[in-house]
């Protein structure tokens, strides 16, 4: 009996494990997207060309940020095992990001059918991610 309460009490003190990283990220996506309505809203000026690339910078540089590029240079040495490769994988999509956001600016406007699958791919991992990093992963 006193086994089921102690594994009842571990079940209970179990925390969910978020990246800091990443929360940083999506707490500046939220700061963005609040942004442009507070500044839609009141002052009638508009960031919706601009919030594209915002977002997909912010998403890149997170994703960058968590792929640590030193460490996969130096695990590269080694050989790659499967957190390395979770990281080269974080790596391409937060290139990929970054690439999709300088292109989504105004000056190049680049609308092209590969552009936006990647916005969608980006898309589709963030969610993905923000599954994982809030409910998945845990201590």
């Amino acid at each position: 009996m006193q086994e089921i309460c102690k594994m009842k009490e571990k079940v209970k003190k179990q925390k969910r494990r978020i990246s800091t990283k990443f929360t940083w990220v999506l707490a500046l996506i939220s700061i963005v997207g609040f942004l442009e309505i507070i500044l839609h809203s009141f002052f009638d000026y508009s960031l919706q060309d601009y919030s594209s690339f915002f977002w997909l910078i912010i998403m890149g540089a997170g994703f960058l940020i968590i792929a640590r590029p030193k460490k996969i240079y130096d695990k590269s040495k080694e050989g790659f095992t499967e957190l390395s490769f979770y990281r080269l994988t974080t790596f391409v999509i937060g290139l990929l990001a970054l690439i999709a956001g300088f292109l989504s600016l105004p000056q190049f406007n680049l609308i092209h059918p590969i552009f936006l699958a990647i916005k969608g791919v980006i898309s589709i991992i963030a969610i993905i991610f923000i599954i994982i990093q809030t409910w998945v992963i845990r201590e």
